[in-house]
């Protein structure tokens, strides 16, 4: 076995690690109510060459209407015949990227996050059980390019920017990510950095090598102080 096999081998066994990790924890669950837009999106998971886990990303169509041109995970909004979260982000990324959902080993989800102000955003956590029988079928409505990064990326000070924003008189402190990947340059920035470093976090479990400060939408709490107030 040559050594990008014994990287991959090193991989899955981390990813097997994880599976049986979250198996054993109670997963958290979305506060719906109040919420009359919901979301879910992907972070569909898989090892790399060398053995270190990776991320499938989006780079959304730039004739969309909104976040056009933006770096994303797979997902969307919830249809009325969607069961619950996690079929809306494996759905989202069937039609997207032509993901086979039975494909993907979903292992939890996270705390849901909110976005423009009224959307909840529920990213599922999932692995991919062989990359090599994915073929990427990028929508072109509405995806312009489909490509992967470094989960620990995201938890790295490299690489990385930060700059000092407001939302509704609230400052904090927005991360964007740079990114090259074939020859394109990508910018990961916004809720999905912020969904990223938290699966980052949670799947390495160990803090960031940055300092965060989030906007109150951003955090775990925010279900709970949309409803309560701060």
């Amino acid at each position: 076995m040559g050594s990008n096999d014994d990287a991959t081998w090193a991989g899955s066994r981390r990813l097997k690690t994880l599976a049986n990790h979250f198996s054993n924890q109670k997963q958290p669950q979305a506060a719906a109510a109040g919420f009359a837009k919901r979301a879910a999106v992907l972070v569909c998971l898989f090892p790399g060459d060398d053995g270190n886990l990776r991320v499938i990303l989006t780079k959304r169509a730039s004739t969309l209407s909104s976040y056009s041109g933006e770096v994303s995970l797979p997902g969307g909004k919830m249809d009325e015949g969607d069961a619950d979260c996690v079929d809306t982000a494996l759905r989202e990324a069937k039609e997207e990227i032509g993901l086979d959902p039975s494909q993907v080993l979903v292992v939890t989800t996270l705390d849901p996050f909110i976005a423009k102000g009224d959307v909840l955003v529920v990213p599922v956590i999932g692995l991919l059980r062989d990359k090599r029988a994915f073929n990427p079928i990028p929508n072109t409505a509405e995806v312009e390019a489909v490509f992967d990064a470094p989960l620990d990326l995201f938890l790295k000070d490299e690489n990385r920017r930060a700059e000092e924003k407001e939302w509704k008189g609230e400052e904090f402190i927005c991360n964007f990510f740079d990114y090259e990947c074939h020859n394109k340059k990508y910018v990961i920035w916004a809720l999905t950095a912020v969904i990223l470093i938290t699966s980052a976090s949670l799947v390495y479990q160990r803090p960031p090598d940055f300092s965060e400060r989030r906007p109150k939408i951003w955090s775990s709490d925010a279900v709970k102080l949309s409803q309560t107030g701060p």
